[in-house]
């Protein structure tokens, strides 16, 4: 199959039905390109693959159209419909849970809600947390006071702001207290107004851990937690907090729960293939499957990847 650019239109030569689905992706992509979105790669090979599975209708859109959780200026949208989906969950709701694997945005997607949330006085803060626990590795004393201790941790968090927002704005916003990154076990005896809320890496929760957070939520307040059920860390026999939420708040009005695939990935285009080769070694058999929660010990020793 051959694509002939001829200035004002398109040729593409080849088999009938590799054709039609390159017809079909290319007008999608011309309607997202009409909605000021640049098409990358990935967006193409991801439209290429809705088109094979017959639903490629209206990505253009998906992807052209800013979602009302998010503000113009960050120049942010969702790249596949799982993530449209997780932020229209995030508008929709004052709890989300999203579940997926690495790289599909869970954390930087719902940072970027929460951002947007802030700058627009929906809420008056962001509290941005997660569990301080060590991924398959033993690191030992960390010399410092405790916030030098905790930072290690809570980086990827620091890393999401300071790409939507200026050093020097993000320090004062942290100074004053507006934006804070702190620890799970520093949210124990606190009620969380007027703010939105992200716990990141939830799947390292335990179950006390995660009703501890879950009833932190104040008035006028928005949660979202995030969490990878296939990259696990807790000791063996200890039950994952997000794996257990997921269970006992199903079907619970006002709570929202996504499931994001390894079609949402977006960062390389191997992290796709690593996910694949992991679930194919380890026999899972899809997200209700209690040995994707654990993972499997060996596997949850190789582990390089996060989220």
């Amino acid at each position: 199959m051959r694509i002939v650019d001829r200035g004002v239109k398109v040729v593409v030569v080849g088999d009938d039905a590799e054709t039609a689905l390159v017809g079909q992706m290319l007008d999608e992509m011309l309607v997202a390109v009409r909605k000021g979105h640049t098409p990358s790669a990935s967006d193409v090979s991801y439209a290429l693959n809705e088109a094979r599975n017959r639903q490629l209708d209206k990505l253009g859109s998906v992807l052209g159209e800013i979602p009302s959780a998010l503000r113009r200026e960050f120049q942010i949208k969702p790249r596949t419909r799982g993530q449209r989906r997780y932020l229209d969950t995030i508008t929709a709701h004052d709890l989300t849970l999203a579940i997926g694997p690495a790289g599909t945005g869970k954390t930087y997607l719902a940072m970027a809600a929460a951002i947007s949330a802030l700058l627009n006085n929906t809420v008056s803060r962001v509290v941005l947390t997660r569990p301080a626990v060590e991924a398959g590795e033993n690191l030992g004393f960390l010399p410092g006071d405790l916030q030098q201790k905790v930072n290690p941790y809570l980086r990827p968090l620091y890393d999401a702001l300071y790409s939507m927002l200026d050093y020097d704005r993000v320090r004062r916003l942290i100074e004053r207290e507006t934006i804070e990154v702190a620890p799970l076990a520093f949210m124990r005896g606190r009620t969380l107004s007027n703010a939105f809320v992200i716990l990141d890496e939830a799947q390292n929760t335990k179950s006390e851990q995660m009703k501890m957070f879950l009833t932190r939520l104040g008035e006028n307040s928005k949660a979202v937690i995030t969490g990878d059920i296939t990259q696990i860390d807790l000791p063996r026999g200890v039950k994952s907090g997000l794996v257990e939420a997921r269970s006992i708040l199903k079907g619970v009005a006002g709570i929202g729960i996504v499931h994001l695939t390894r079609g949402d990935v977006v960062r390389h285009a191997l992290v796709q293939e690593i996910i694949a080769a992991y679930e194919r070694v380890e026999g899972r058999a899809g997200p209700d499957d209690e040995h994707a929660a654990r993972g499997g010990e060996d596997a949850s020793r190789a582990r390089g990847l996060r989220s």
